[in-house]
């Protein structure tokens, strides 16, 4: 992915994030029917708050100030392309035969031609990246999203979208050094460690902006990103067609058949 392109990523985001503060400050802070464990998590939340604050958050920044933009959006396209391994699987379970034979193809270019990931040749040739996980793949087979979750560490959820983790947890080649035998198991494991490290700082590097603007405009923060989450996963699995009627609708307890056209994405 090239400067350019991280541009555009960030900037869309920045709109998807600023329309959700506006209907954020219009909406109700009443309790939410579709929020039972309310309690819980707004405790939660503030917990992995108080962890980003102290820990995450102070070393994204540096991270941030000292990494040039080139290296910066290299470690991003290494990560990406490590997931397109688990989106093109995805893909397959969800019976999206041609879209899992372009992102394989992305995968095999990325890892030839782009240097093992670090350039995104795909996006250049266009072969676009896509987001499939396997909460949605959950959701495609008719597994119900249940109420709205915040896991401590991991943030925004719900009970479908952890067994997801799982799911991608299983798909992600970092996820298996620890199988590495002899002398060389020890030092898979903590490169694996310091890769999902780095792949952490580099993810919350990226969002430092969007943060920013979330904590000064919401209203209730906890509101906004629970309505962000759910309006993203809607935004997912409808893959970005959601139907009028269905655009400011947050009822996390949606049933496949309800919610479906597609998307591909996240917890």
């Amino acid at each position: 992915m090239n400067k350019k392109n991280i541009f555009a990523k960030r900037n869309s985001l920045f709109y998807i994030v600023l329309s959700i503060v506006i209907l954020n400050g219009c909406a109700s802070t009443a309790h939410n029917p579709q929020d039972p464990w309310e309690g819980w998590n707004r405790g939660t939340q503030t917990f992995n708050d108080n962890v980003d604050d102290y820990l995450l958050k102070p070393v994204a920044e540096g991270y941030d100030y000292v990494t040039p933009d080139f290296v910066s959006t290299g470690v991003s396209n290494f990560f990406s392309n490590l997931k397109d391994i688990g989106v093109t699987i995805n893909d397959l379970l969800q019976l999206k035969f041609m879209q899992g034979g372009m992102d394989a193809g992305r995968f095999l270019v990325n890892t030839t031609a782009g240097l093992g990931g670090l350039i995104d040749v795909a996006s250049m040739i266009n072969l676009p990246k896509h987001e499939e996980d396997f909460g949605q793949t959950l959701g495609y087979w008719g597994v119900p999203a249940g109420p709205y979750l915040v896991l401590p560490f991991f943030g925004p959820s719900s009970p479908r979208g952890t067994l997801g983790l799982v799911g991608d947890a299983a798909m992600n080649p970092l996820s298996y050094t620890i199988l590495v035998g002899g002398s060389l198991s020890s030092v898979a494991s903590w490169s694996s460690a310091g890769a999902r490290g780095v792949e952490t700082v580099d993810t919350r590097a990226n969002l430092i902006n969007v943060e920013k603007l979330a904590t000064e405009a919401a209203l209730d923060r906890y509101a906004f990103f629970r309505d962000a989450y759910l309006q993203r996963r809607r935004h997912l699995i409808y893959d970005g067609e959601v139907p009028e009627d269905k655009q400011y609708d947050f009822d996390v307890d949606i049933d496949f058949d309800d919610d479906l056209d597609e998307l591909e994405g996240s917890e």
